[in-house]
């Protein structure tokens, strides 16, 4: 997620980066989804909960900042909660698994049906338009483009698909909504080609890195980084019974505080969807030049 340990030096600093990710896995014993539907996700929820957890992070590091480290011990500020409280599993909660469930009935997905990396960013895209307090963007990128005239006149600066940001007349140049950029790629047919591993990594070492959407088939896991040709990542597969909302929710088991999980890149199922966040209309511009020069070294990779 853009920042660089020493895993010998610095392991403290890396489990605590870690372990303050929020970390949304399978629950049991919510309300039955849509009222007469399932109360538990465990065993198809597993990509929504990953899509979780990429919003997530999108909305911790635009409240709170990208170094905001979570202590075991409480004491968080207000908006961490805040955030905690969009994903509980209840019908009420913005981002919750009923919410998202159901949004993706609208994408042609039955509730308790298994979800592609970019079926789960739609769905994002939808649900985000009803989030007044984060006001967040969510941009989906087509045919592996992203489009920069829509993203800063329509998007984060305009009105798009109906939410207004602010009245066109009183805009003034701070006016731009937060940025989620989620570009759903394939990267090979039946595995990863090889020539993409270099320009997964280089993503991963971003600033606006927000983490990658992926797995194996029928296996989600929201990958955060690599170390060697392993990639890191947080796993859903794990069913907790559901927290009941309320002022004092109990935030522990909302973040994995054993030693991250790790993965061969080569083993990883070429449909991916890629995570970015721009706080800011320069953060977004910044990351434009990054990806061109991405590009450029691949090309000259791939011409060898």
């Amino acid at each position: 997620l853009g920042e660089c340990y020493n895993a010998k030096t610095g392991k403290t600093e890396l489990l605590s980066d870690v372990h303050s990710r929020l970390w949304f896995t399978y629950r049991k014993k919510f309300s039955p989804i849509g009222g007469t539907g399932p109360s538990s996700d465990a065993g198809w929820g597993c990509m929504l909960r990953c899509g979780q957890m990429i919003l997530a992070q999108a909305l911790v590091c635009s409240q709170l900042g990208r170094a905001w480290r979570w202590r075991a011990q409480g004491g968080q500020p207000e908006k961490y909660h805040r955030i905690l409280h969009c994903f509980l599993d209840r019908k009420d909660s913005c981002y919750s698994i009923h919410q998202m469930a159901q949004m993706g009935v609208g994408e042609g997905k039955s509730v308790g049906e298994w979800y592609g990396p970019n079926t789960v960013a739609q769905v994002l895209k939808k649900l985000a338009l009803f989030d007044d307090w984060n006001s967040l963007a969510v941009y989906v990128s087509m045919d592996n483009t992203v489009v920069i005239e829509d993203i800063k006149t329509r998007l984060c600066r305009g009105t798009d698909l109906g939410k207004a940001t602010t009245c066109p007349h009183s805009q003034s140049h701070s006016d731009w909504r937060p940025l989620l950029l989620v570009i759903p790629l394939r990267m090979g047919i039946n595995h990863i080609n090889p020539v993409y591993i270099q320009a997964l990594k280089e993503c991963f070492k971003m600033p606006q890195s927000c983490g990658v959407l992926g797995g194996k088939p029928n296996l989600a896991y929201y990958f955060i980084g690599f170390v060697g040709e392993e990639l890191i990542y947080l796993d859903p597969h794990t069913t907790q019974s559901a927290v009941e909302a309320g002022s004092g929710v109990d935030d522990q088991s909302y973040h994995c505080l054993r030693s991250p999980r790790r993965m061969k890149i080569t083993n990883l199922d070429p449909s991916v969807a890629l995570g970015f966040f721009c706080k800011s209309e320069d953060d977004f511009d910044s990351w434009c030049n990054l990806v061109q020069q991405v590009r450029v070294i691949h090309s000259s990779h791939n011409c060898m």
